[in-house]
């Protein structure tokens, strides 16, 4: 299968992804249903691995059943639940599957999730994974021995947080996820685009990899409040707040304030990775006020630029 992912960071389109979270049981109908919606608007589906530390579907067979479906996905895998052997065999499984791109984690601390007894494994963290991914890539192990039965063809990526408080500590990881081999960043939550302008200014705009700006859909101003309550390095502006309290349809003026922030984006950065929980439905509603038109997968295919 064609990684037209792959393909449309090489050509330098504008990347759009968006996630859809794995089901809570064996049946993965909802997920299958909710990531449909996104064919021909986004070159990837991310699959979350135990995001916030709560109990999900594997990744790797989430991101299975979606290719088939059709639908092209970003495997996130977290280093939290897994030692460095677990890390390869599922890296190795997911090649085996044609699931190439790879979003490397470190992954959410145990206590925040609904597991709060698990014991953590941390055996790694992201850029170690990210160096673990290049080895496989040359067909040696984390150990320098040969894989013998092939090498692998992942194409991995890692997550930035531009909002980071420590703008040195901001660089030094960026730079080194970099060195390590990552082909593109997602960001977190974006909601001080004068601070992602400066990130791309000042750190990103020498790397030569494509930052996909993070776009939240809030539903209300109480999932607003909510956010910057509970979400570590995120301000949504007061008057964003008091936007959504004061519409009439606070969901419908959460999508316009999205696509408004995606417009943002398209002048900053080289992409957008649209985070709109349990309503992914709304995704193509939130390109279409941007004005982003549907994704020509013939043009990703040939690697021709729009």
């Amino acid at each position: 299968m064609t990684n037209h992912f792959r393909a449309a960071v090489q050509a330098g389109e504008f990347l759009i992804t968006a996630e859809v979270t794995p089901p809570k049981g064996g049946n993965p109908a909802h997920m299958v249903k909710m990531a449909q919606t996104l064919k021909g608007r986004v070159h990837a589906v991310n699959i979350t691995d135990g995001s916030r530390a709560v109990l999900r579907m594997c990744s790797v067979a989430a991101s299975a059943i979606l290719l088939q479906n059709g639908i092209e996905p970003v495997c996130q895998m977290a280093c939290r639940d897994r030692n460095r052997i677990a890390l390869q065999a599922d890296l190795m499984g997911a090649n085996a599957l044609g699931i190439h791109n790879i979003l490397a984690l470190t992954g959410d601390p145990v206590k925040a999730g609904d597991h709060p007894d698990a014991k953590s494994v941390f055996d790694l963290e992201s850029v170690r994974l990210l160096q673990l991914i290049r080895q496989l890539n040359n067909g040696i192990d984390v150990n320098d021995k040969p894989l013998t039965d092939g090498v692998t063809h992942l194409f991995p990526g890692a997550a930035v947080d531009p909002q980071l408080k420590s703008w040195s500590g901001l660089q030094r990881r960026f730079e080194r996820k970099v060195e390590a081999g990552a082909q593109f960043f997602q960001s977190q939550l974006i909601s001080d685009f004068e601070r992602l302008e400066k990130f791309m200014d000042q750190i990103a705009s020498g790397s030569g990899k494509p930052i996909l700006a993070g776009v939240f859909l809030l539903k209300s101003a109480k999932n607003a409040q909510f956010i910057n309550k509970y979400v570590p390095g995120v301000d949504i502006p007061d008057s964003t707040i008091e936007r959504l309290a004061a519409a009439d349809d606070p969901l419908l003026e959460g999508v316009k304030i999205a696509a408004e922030q995606v417009q943002l984006a398209r002048q900053l950065c080289q992409g957008v990775h649209l985070m709109a929980v349990k309503r992914e439905d709304l995704i193509a509603k939130i390109l279409d006020f941007a004005e982003i038109p549907p994704i020509d997968a013939v043009k990703v295919q040939n690697g021709s630029v729009p």
